[in-house]
């Protein structure tokens, strides 16, 4: 390749901005365990870590799953108009980063968010070219068992979180693809066929 096909390529790649993936589906789906996955598979995604008030589950570590912030530091950035969304789910407040998502989509790299329903409807108004997938569970009684085999919730939070999949399963047309996470396999070869095929057209 001659110099100036090759700075013609440069400009190309930084030409290109990056593009949104946001995927949202009810607790307990196995939603987290599938992202890891495909961010596993394909590095060149990048994961936008949201922030939230609610506390750490096990050996979770601040800035890896989440920012864990005070609800007091929260909302000092929801003053100062710091997320591109933001929502109370089972209680505690979560957010995303408006100039986080900025930066990585202006660099040309693809961004994954892992987020609520009700987040997920605020982006979509915000970035109505972001390709969203909803992962849902096989039914309700799979997904009581997941929540209780998780051992991370108390008997009337994981109830709350039954009541809220109700809703949030609701919303799932609301969403380009919805997939029921029946076998974790085939569900992280979904995703990642859609990213392949949204990536493919540019």
């Amino acid at each position: 390749m001659d110099k100036r096909k090759h700075e013609r390529a440069d400009v190309e790649m930084i030409a290109r901005k990056g593009r949104l993936f946001v995927i949202s589906g009810p607790s307990g789906t196995g939603k987290s365990t599938v992202i890891n996955a495909v961010l596993k598979d394909r590095p060149e995604l990048h994961y936008s870590i949201s922030f939230t008030t609610r506390p750490r589950r096990g050996s979770e570590k601040n800035g890896v799953e989440y920012h864990f912030v005070t609800e007091s530091v929260f909302r000092r950035m929801v003053d100062r108009n710091e997320f591109a969304e933001w929502a109370e789910v089972h209680g505690y407040l979560y957010g995303t980063s408006a100039k986080r998502i900025e930066e990585i989509m202006a660099s040309g790299q693809d961004v994954v968010l892992d987020i609520d329903v009700e987040g997920a409807r605020k982006l979509f108004s915000k970035y109505p070219d972001a390709v969203s997938v909803f992962i849902a569970p096989p039914d309700m009684k799979e997904l009581k068992k997941r929540l209780i085999k998780r051992g991370t919730d108390l008997d009337e939070v994981v109830k709350r979180r039954l009541e809220n999949a109700k809703t949030e399963m609701a919303q799932a047309k609301r969403y380009t693809h919805v997939l029921v996470n029946e076998d974790l396999g085939r569900t992280v070869s979904e995703v990642e066929a859609i990213i392949d095929e949204v990536s493919a057209d540019g």
